[in-house]
């Protein structure tokens, strides 16, 4: 009987793992084993997508593509040694910036890519190697004309920048990623990569047991869908402009770095957003990568004396102070715990008027102007300024800069915030929190493209309104301040005449490893023209000037000489 049970048992045990192998397979598996056979006996070949272009205001494009080539080898069609054809095909795989070195350091870079080529010909696992990307039209017909059995190319394309470096940390490049797709880096291409690159096609054709095409067999294809292209509200115009006066003032004032970013109050439209120094889009690998990230929306700085607006305006909102006010606090120093803080200039002015603040960009005086407000409602309209989150603004490499919790900063840090020092931001807060002075009190978001064009339709990117920081009222207010601070203040001399501009000063010392180095600073300007009813809002940076470390000598004269040609470009009269 016993033995009758162990063979019941066996046979059972044995039925159920049988039953089990076959849901395994038939159920399981069903997905994996059916595209394996497909893969025995059909062939597939991916059919790029046109990437979309990036165009100007005016439809113009300032990223196109053109026609490029994968140069491929067949190994088991070779009739020349892999070390013939490596240095047969490494002189037509260099970049144009090959050609700006000596003879002897260009064949040293010939010889490195020769030797890669022929490690990857050596790799025994490879039949189908890749030996070149990225080869123009005329390299193509170049290595044609070897007539290297073996030898084939694939079209593609690449991109192509009209206007060549410019705008490039704003529109950012194209590389590879790890699948070795195309993939946008940093700026628009980044940011806009899945509606920029669009969904590559397949071609799919039955094969025989040799891998050869069956002529009457099954074939179908799915086309590619090719990528939507980008309509920016940058001018290129505007955008050669600011370049070009950047450049002169980096000569002028030098400096090592700069930027100049130009605003639409109304609508946070980016009309022009330029850095120096760039880079090459076009020959990314060969650059600094220290370039790639756009400053304006990646770095942080202290902003100085140009947050002492946003300061006013909010004491001003609150009603902590009356314009009328007099600093009973400004006859000298202050001495705040172990502090003791100056003008910039040690120079005074007892009674000061709220006007006279701005004016004379005074220190004691703003500390007075925080003190009335403070801190509380102070950092509760900071955060309403958009300082601590992203702006928002369409570019891929954007940061926000840190808030210290209300409890973290003590008088000491609400004196040193009343006039800009002690919090980092960054250029496009900074922009985006003055621009809502100039548009009535409404901050709104930076965007830098205008529209998506597809084949089918064209979808506009509409304005977006962040919040209601401050009052109309009070933004009237803060910009008669900010008018009396450019036509009284240190950079009078450099203000275009008939025009009426509102904007502020601002120089900040730039932290290192704990404390202010004491000569580096980075000056600036930011304001907005014409202050009645403004057309743009700019700011003007300037890394470690060497003529001057103040920013009424060196960004703010370069600011008016930009503003001058912006009233010319806008048609702007003066009054």
């Amino acid at each position: 009987m016993d033995r009758v049970k162990i063979v019941f048992f066996c046979l059972s045990l044995g039925f159920i793992l049988v039953i089990g192998r076959l849901f395994y397979w038939q159920i399981l598996k069903t997905e994996g084993l059916a595209a394996l056979a497909e893969s025995q006996y059909f062939s597939s070949l991916t059919v790029s997508a046109r990437r979309g272009e990036i165009l100007d205001s005016d439809g113009f494009p300032l990223v196109a593509n053109q026609p490029s080539f994968l140069a491929f080898v067949q190994k088991k069609d070779l009739k020349i040694t892999h070390q013939a054809l490596a240095e047969q095909v490494a002189p037509f795989l260099t970049t144009d910036s090959v050609a700006t070195l000596s003879a002897e350091e260009q064949a040293q870079v010939v010889a490195a890519l020769a030797k890669k080529v022929q490690d990857r010909l050596d790799n025994p696992n490879l039949a189908w190697v890749p030996v070149g990307r990225n080869l123009s039209l005329e390299k193509k017909q170049a290595l044609e004309l070897s007539a290297i059995q073996g030898l084939d190319f694939q079209e593609s394309s690449t991109r192509f920048y009209p206007e060549a470096s410019m705008a490039a940390q704003l529109l950012g490049f194209v590389g590879k990623d790890d699948n070795d797709n195309n993939q946008g880096y940093f700026g628009l291409e980044g940011f806009y990569n899945l509606e920029l690159a669009g969904r590559p096609g397949i071609l799919r054709q039955e094969k025989d047991a040799l891998g050869k095409p069956i002529l009457l067999g099954n074939y179908y294809s799915i086309p590619p869908q090719n990528g939507s292209s980008l309509g920016l509200f940058l001018d290129r115009g505007l955008q050669f402009m600011l370049e070009e006066e950047l450049s002169a003032g980096l000569a002028r004032y030098g400096a090592k770095a700069g930027s100049i970013t130009l605003i639409e109050p109304q609508t946070g439209a980016i009309l022009g957003m330029v850095s120096l120094p760039h880079y090459s889009p076009a020959d990314y690998s060969q650059s600094d990568s220290e370039l790639f990230k756009n400053p304006v929306v990646a770095e942080t700085y202290e902003p100085g004396s140009t947050f002492k607006v946003l300061v006013m305006a909010a004491a001003l909102d609150a009603e902590a102070v009356k314009r009328e006010d007099k600093c009973d606090q400004c006859e000298g120093p202050r001495q705040i715990g172990e502090y003791t803080i100056r003008t910039w200039n040690e120079e005074y002015h007892p009674d000061a008027t709220l006007d006279e603040i701005l004016q004379y960009s005074d220190n004691v005086g703003m500390i007075f102007v925080g003190e009335q407000l403070g801190l509380e409602p102070l950092l509760t309209y900071i955060k309403n300024f958009g300082f601590g989150n992203k702006t928002g603004i369409d570019l891929q490499e954007e940061t926000a800069s840190f808030l210290r919790l209300n409890n973290k900063w003590g008088q000491v840090g609400l004196a040193t915030l009343s006039f800009g020092q002690g919090i980092a931001v960054t250029r496009i807060q900074m922009l985006a929190a003055v621009s809502a002075i100039a548009n009535q009190g409404q901050l709104m978001e930076p965007h830098v493209a205008a529209k998506v064009i597809n084949s089918q339709k064209t979808i506009a990117i509409e304005p977006r309104t962040m919040a209601q920081v401050i009052k109309p009222e009070t933004a009237a207010i803060v910009t008669d301040m900010m008018v009396n601070a450019v036509n009284k203040g240190e950079a009078q001399w450099a203000v275009p005449q008939g025009y009426k501009i509102a904007g502020k000063t601002g120089t900040s010392q730039i932290p290192i490893a704990g404390h202010y180095d004491e000569e580096k600073t980075i000056t600036s300007f930011i304001g907005f023209a014409p202050a009645d009813e403004p057309r743009f809002a700019m700011l003007v940076t300037l890394r470690e000037p060497s003529s001057s470390p103040w920013g009424s000598e060196t960004a703010a004269p370069l600011f008016f000489r930009v503003a001058k040609k912006l009233f010319l470009y806008f048609n702007i009269p003066p009054e």
